[in-house]
């Protein structure tokens, strides 16, 4: 199972990086008003999202400390869309 993901850009140049849909309400809810939408990608996890933003941001590879975790899927965690 894949989610969508939402790279947002605030007027002040800076980003909230965080899920579509009701999982990423309470990250968009913190956002000025005149905030956009960048890009959007599908991940199955954590994990694979960060890879991804990573990249987009040519940031290099991203790490985690946490990777018996951030690698699980998002139907592992039992996570619903």
């Amino acid at each position: 199972m894949s989610l969508k993901h939402e790279l947002w850009l605030e007027p002040d140049g800076c980003q909230t990086f965080c899920l579509a849909g009701n999982h990423g309400d309470d990250a968009r809810n913190l956002l000025s008003a005149n905030s956009q939408m960048i890009w959007t990608i599908e991940a199955d996890s954590y994990f694979e999202a960060m890879t991804k933003y990573y990249a987009f941001m040519e940031w290099g590879e991203y790490q985690t400390n946490f990777p018996e975790h951030d690698q699980m899927s998002y139907a592992e965690l039992g996570w619903d869309e």
